[in-house]
């Protein structure tokens, strides 16, 4: 029997302060590098294929050898041969141990919290986080599985991250850059924090991804990943992961995705392989177009307000210089007039596209407090910053001045 399949055997995992990560095959090569090599070499990495590109295998299930000897992957619940790529690609990526794959973001999130947590624990966050994962916190865990959620009142003060934390905290849990309003959290300081007490430190890496930022160099311990958007970049996969402590990602295979069973599918898991070698490339020029973007915004007079890591007027611009290679390829912009007004612009786009996602190839919109945050009241959107007038851009590939011309024409509508 392997290894691995003795983990749904074993303790819980328990989050372990003086664990260093094990050197990795690979982690001297170039994130680029990374990005087309790890997990897969096509010179007999499986047995029984010799290709170039990863195969796709799609059987949920895998023959017994003999009696006695449980094959592994043994079921699709678990994991198959081309997820098992894509979790040793993104595990090299972030710099960490090891990856378990889910079936978005969101799930990955309920399975690392359902795995770690009991009745009675609770999760230290902020309300700079995505809109599921506020639903989560502040309703479905603690009412379904008694698990609390404490939402700090100032997660730019080390002393605010302190205050909530105590014997049953189980997690702290971190957005950066956050979504929708790129407010930057210091991820060292917030993880002496955590470390403090002997608590794991959890960031949500989705906005910005590895090419830009690494979480776990900072001090960080998981990384949440929605593999949705920009890993994938252009909406056509859903998926999501957790990259950790090998001990956590087996506990989350095995005590919790097995019975859940949302897996990400053996085909979702071979396009993001093929997307993940232009991540890098990608990012650069998502970055390049959102800052020539957010600094026309800044100037627009029909404008109130931009959200962009890279303007020097950021409140955090020089952390999310210091943390971050990039600015990654999401703003928000205020218009005044609240819902009226944002309705108005984003009705007006001729380019630009309304959809509910981000990260994608071709640039679109969203009104965060109609969609992904109307389950936040008034007073903690007004905390968090999302107006009633906040649009959301990610900015996508395109030629960056045609963007800029539907963004005027639509604003000469106010």
């Amino acid at each position: 029997m392997h290894d691995e399949e003795l983990f749904f055997m074993r303790a819980p995992w328990q989050f372990d302060p003086d664990f260093q990560r094990s050197e990795r095959t690979g982690d001297e090569l170039g994130f680029e590098t990374r990005a087309l090599h790890a997990g897969f070499r096509p010179e007999g990495s499986l047995e029984r294929f010799r290709t170039f590109a990863p195969p796709i295998i799609p059987s949920m299930t895998y023959p017994y050898e003999c009696f006695d000897k449980i094959p592994y992957p043994v079921y699709g619940r678990t994991k198959t041969p081309t997820a098992d790529i894509l979790e040793q690609r993104l595990a090299a990526l972030e710099g960490g141990e090891a990856a378990v794959t889910a079936a978005s973001g969101s799930q990955a999130l309920f399975n690392l919290i359902f795995t770690i947590a009991r009745p009675g624990d609770n999760i230290v966050t902020s309300l700079n986080i995505f809109g599921e994962g506020y639903k989560q916190a502040a309703s479905i865990f603690p009412e379904r599985c008694g698990v609390q959620f404490r939402f700090v009142d100032d997660p730019a003060c080390q002393e605010s991250w302190d205050k909530e934390i105590d014997a049953r905290t189980k997690l702290v849990w971190v957005e950066t850059p956050s979504n929708p309003t790129l407010f930057v959290t210091d991820i060292r300081a917030v993880a002496d924090v955590a470390h403090a007490h002997r608590v794991p430190l959890m960031v949500d890496n989705t906005t910005v991804t590895a090419a830009l930022q690494q979480p776990l160099q900072l001090g960080a311990d998981i990384v949440l990943l929605s593999v949705t958007k920009f890993l994938s970049g252009n909406a056509t996969v859903l998926g999501g992961a957790i990259v950790g402590p090998l001990d956590l990602t087996e506990d989350i295979r095995w005590n919790t995705t097995e019975f859940v069973g949302a897996i990400m599918q053996p085909f979702d898991s071979w396009l993001t392989l093929q997307y993940l070698e232009t991540l890098s490339l990608r990012m650069r020029r998502h970055s390049d177009n959102a800052q020539m973007i957010a600094e026309f915004l800044e100037q627009h007079p029909k404008v109130s307000r931009v959200n962009y890591t890279g303007l020097a007027s950021h409140p955090q611009a020089a952390l999310a210089r210091r943390q971050m290679k990039g600015g990654g390829g999401m703003l928000s912009f205020v218009v005044p007039g609240g819902i009226p007004s944002a309705r108005t612009v984003m009705d007006s786009f001729q380019l630009v596209i309304h959809a509910v996602t981000f990260g994608t190839s071709r640039t679109i919109c969203m009104h965060p407090r109609t969609i992904t945050h109307e389950h936040m009241t008034q007073a903690e959107r007004d905390k968090a910053g999302i107006d009633d007038g906040l649009i959301r851009l990610s900015v996508g590939l395109e030629d960056p001045n045609d963007l800029i011309t539907d963004l005027d024409q639509a604003l000469s509508k106010l």
